[in-house]
């Protein structure tokens, strides 16, 4: 409000008007300023101090009622207060707008107030903005634009685009820059532009200056002329067709045609020795021509030809063309100026090709890197002999490396940057535009020796900095054309440099919006950022709009082709809209895994940084707080992580040295079985993320350092090595006892085997109780003879009353000897029952139970065996009689 005020006299309208005619003939904008720069310095130096004074008022709360107690404070803030509302009331009315900002009857002033403020705010600022325009060239008007040459001069109303007035004029003038009825240039080429989305292939079919001679596929124009949809055959068939007949050219289509002569190209020794530099002519002195007919195109080869060295640049328009165009080429000698109408001119250019690799003629670019890419894709030109002004002020150490720094340095010129932008497709050009132009080339030679000079200074007059500049200048001509392919992937590399997190839906909208943005450009020759800029497209992908009116309001200004294609665009929106909604954590394709569902309390707190803080002071985590969900890896075809709800209880994990540690042969991996091995090498297969930080594996460490006591690293190695030492032991033990339990498990296993072997071999030749009774009866009735308990032991099955009556011998009485015929045993063959006799052993024998027991009853044996065999006999016999 200072400022305003300051710049705004207090006078009526009728002084303001004479004021204005007396600073007209005086030669200054308004009463004590000169000019608009003096005016603007004032105004925010104004500015600027309110500010701070603003700052140091009391705050609005207890610190300002407590000032406000005091009657000097309140009378100095309403007097205050009453100069600044007279002075908003008298910018209001210099600007036409209501003014009774001191009235103060109703309850409602300043609600009032604030509204009368609000609204003269837009009204200065919708001045502001026309003011802007026409300095900007652009006419609110319905009139027609005209070019440069036919708009009439208009005054400067700021400094930014004022031409210096040293000679005390007031003001200079000013051209429209920007038209937007230029006929577009694609229309008049010859050879149309190829958007396809195939590689870019050399448009050179001539190679003059060449030792290797040109490869056959450039030179047959039949060849190059052919296009898979100039065949009459289905497209795919055509496709395979086209593929098939350059199939056998394909490293010469994409190969540099220059490739055999910069690699084998010299630098002579003269470029390598310290120049005189030579003084550049004025630009007023200098001729300049205008190239846009073929015979000056041949006239200005010729002159090349003859030449030691020439300066080049190029001006190039990218916002109304898909792949680009190179509008203007500048060309200077020490002589004379050149400026090569390249839009005219588009298909006779190649013909500078004969002065452009001629290795004997040094070509000077700055900032080349883009400049090379421009001359072959557009006119198949080459560079031979290449020395870029950018790579030695890089080498110098320059503080900066732009041509206007090195205009500024070398030369004291100050150059005007502010055509760099300008619409290069205009004709005829405004001077302001030609004089500009001219200015990019007309010095570069003079630069040109001074650079080298000082790099040979450099150095101490050794070739090695300035030879370093010659070979990355070859490196630039190097450089290879590459047309922009789409693929499906290449919408994510976009997304990806906007740090923008999608869910599934506006990850779909923005592949489709980048799909049919990259088409409709292709179609209709018009950069991506004009048909749909990038981040009205970021902004349609968020919003998802349901309506057409919603996708054109999300663009501000609305491109035009998204009018014309508006309902399409709504169609694909529709199509994402459909997609299933999935988090943003999981949006990506390709990238599943363990994710956590809830972020941590503190947003800079990473659980594995444990670099400054220990671990008692870490942020604590509860199973409840950050639970971990299940991912897959790779694919859901392959096997799920389990996760246990123990350990994934938090993200901190116990510290493992590893670096301390002996290496053992892993041996359990023999018995592991298939998954787990599978799971072992996966495991093995991702990076230690710690792996920074570890020691290198390339450096030499003496492994006798461990075995030597007076080195550190045994000191820190037996240090390790003694705090684990109880659970090595352990461990140790541990394996130990496995051991010697699967071994005893063995042992016993083999034992009863072979009992029961041996155990069923007895049983096969031993005959049956009726078997013996009927030999029995053959030979005879005879006394029985009592034998000793082999034939108790020799008894295959004893049954349960046998074992009852071997415990209670007392209550069991033999019965009577008349009743029953002994069996004679002098027929059998007892040693049968004698043979291989099973060895103790610890298992159960249902033989050798019996006896056992009968041993401990009763301490003579042959008593318990004589019972015992009664016992048996009467069990047979009872058996019988029943």
């Amino acid at each position: 409000m200072a400022a305003s005020h300051s710049g705004v006299p207090t006078n009526s309208g009728l002084q303001d008007t004479s004021s204005d005619t007396n600073d007209e003939e005086k030669g200054e904008l308004c009463p004590g300023f000169k000019d608009v720069d003096a005016f603007v310095k004032y105004g925010l130096g104004a500015v600027l101090s309110a500010t701070k004074s603003s700052a140091a008022l009391p705050q609005t709360g207890d610190e300002f009622d407590f000032y406000r107690s005091f009657p000097g404070f309140q009378e100095f803030c309403e007097s205050q207060g009453d100069k600044l509302l007279h002075c908003m009331s008298q910018i209001m009315q210099h600007h036409g707008c209501r003014s009774h900002m001191r009235d103060r009857n109703k309850l409602t002033g300043l609600e009032e107030r604030f509204d009368l403020v609000v609204d003269s705010n837009d009204v200065i600022l919708e001045r502001v903005g026309i003011l802007l325009d026409e300095a900007d060239g652009v006419n609110r008007s319905q009139q027609p634009v005209m070019p440069a040459g036919f708009q009439p001069p208009k005054i400067v109303v700021s400094s930014w685009n004022r031409k210096g007035s040293g000679s005390g004029s007031r003001s200079g003038m000013f051209r429209l820059l920007h038209a937007k009825n230029v006929a577009r240039p694609q229309l008049k080429f010859k050879e149309k532009v190829d958007n396809s989305n195939t590689p870019f292939i050399p448009k050179i079919f001539i190679k003059p200056n060449a030792i290797k001679p040109l490869p056959p596929y450039f030179t047959n124009k039949q060849i190059r002329k052919e296009r898979p949809e100039d065949i009459d055959v289905p497209a795919a068939l055509a496709d395979f067709i086209h593929q098939q007949r350059t199939q056998e050219h394909v490293e010469d289509m994409f190969a540099h045609p220059y490739q055999y002569e910069l690699d084998h190209f010299i630098i002579p020794e003269r470029l390598l020795s310290k120049p005189e530099p030579q003084m550049y002519k004025p630009m007023a002195e200098t001729n300049c021509s205008f190239i846009d007919t073929l015979e000056d195109l041949v006239a200005l080869n010729e002159k090349l030809c003859k030449l030691s060295e020439f300066a080049v640049d190029l001006e190039h328009h990218s916002y109304r063309s898909f792949l680009g165009l190179t509008s203007l080429m500048q060309i200077s000698t020490r002589e004379e100026d050149f400026i090569i109408d390249t839009l005219e001119l588009r298909s006779e250019l190649y013909i500078l090709n004969e002065a452009f690799t001629d290795p004997a003629i040094v070509k000077v670019f700055h900032g080349s890197d883009s400049d090379i890419e421009w001359l072959q894709r557009d006119f198949g030109l080459y560079v031979v002999n290449l020395f870029d002004t950018h790579q030695a002020s890089r080498a110098l150490n320059l503080a900066r490396h732009s041509l206007d720094h090195l205009l500024t340095h070398f030369c004291k010129v100050d150059s005007d940057k502010r055509y760099q932008l300008a619409d290069w497709r205009i004709r005829p050009l405004p001077e302001e535009m030609v004089q500009y132009a001219r200015t990019d080339t007309h010095y570069l030679l003079y630069i040109y020796d001074c650079v080298r000079a000082q790099l040979l200074d450099f150095n101490h007059g050794q070739p090695g900095l300035l030879q370093s500049v010659w070979n990355k200048s070859r490196d630039l001509s190097l450089k290879k054309y590459m047309k922009p392919i789409y693929t499906e992937e290449s919408y994510l590399e976009l997304q990806r440099k906007q740090k923008r997190s999608f869910n599934t839906q506006q990850l779909t909208a923005f592949r489709l919006l980048f799909a049919w943005r990259d088409k409709l450009a292709r179609q209709e020759d018009e950069s991506t950022g004009y048909v749909l800029p990038t981040h009205m497209m970021i902004k349609i992908s968020e919003e998802l709009p349901k309506e057409p009116q919603g996708i054109i309001a999300c663009c501000n200004p609305v491109p035009p082709l998204l009018r014309q294609q508006v309902n399409e665009l709504h169609l694909l929106v529709q199509q994402a809209r459909e997609m299933p909604l999935l988090k943003a954590e999981i949006a990506a394709q390709k990238n599943k895994g363990l994710t956590p569902i809830k972020k941590t309390e503190i947003t800079l707190f990473g659980p594995h940084d444990t670099s400054r803080v220990s671990v008692t002071d870490l942020h604590p985590f509860s199973p409840d707080e950050l639970p971990v969900k299940q991912g897959t890896l790779f694919s859901d075809d392959d096997n799920k992580m389990d996760v246990d709800a123990q350990k994934t209880s938090g993200l901190i994990a116990a510290a493992k040295i590893t670096l301390f540690e002996e290496l053992e042969a892993q041996n359990e991996q023999e018995s592991l079985p298939v998954a787990q091995m599978k799971a072992r090498r996966i495991i093995e297969s991702f990076e230690n993320p710690f792996r920074m930080y570890l020691p290198s594996t390339e450096v030499h460490v003496n492994k006798n350092a461990k075995f030597d006591p007076s080195s550190k690293i045994f000191e820190i190695s037996k240090r390790w090595k003694l705090q684990s030492i109880e659970q090595q032991q352990k461990e140790l033990e541990e394996k130990r006892k496995t051991k010697e339990a699967k071994e005893q498990i063995k042992k016993v296993t083999e034992e009863r085997n072979k009992a029961k072997q041996s155990y069923q071999e007895s049983l096969q030749n031993v005959a049956t109780v009726r078997q013996q009774a009927a030999e029995s009866a053959k030979g005879g009735a005879k006394k029985r003879e009592r034998v000793a308990s082999e034939v108790g032991e020799s008894t295959p099955k004893p049954s349960k009353k046998l074992m009852k009556s071997a415990e209670k011998p007392q209550k069991t009485e033999p019965p009577a000897q008349d009743s029953f015929k002994p069996f004679d045993y002098s027929q059998s063959d007892l040693n049968v029952f004698a043979g291989s006799k099973p060895k103790d052993n610890t298992q159960f024998d249902p033989n050798r139970q019996g006896q056992d027991f009968r041993k401990k009853r009763t301490p003579k044996g042959q008593k318990s065996n004589f019972g015992a065999g009664g016992k048996s006999m009467s069990y047979l016999a009872g058996k019988s009689e029943r």
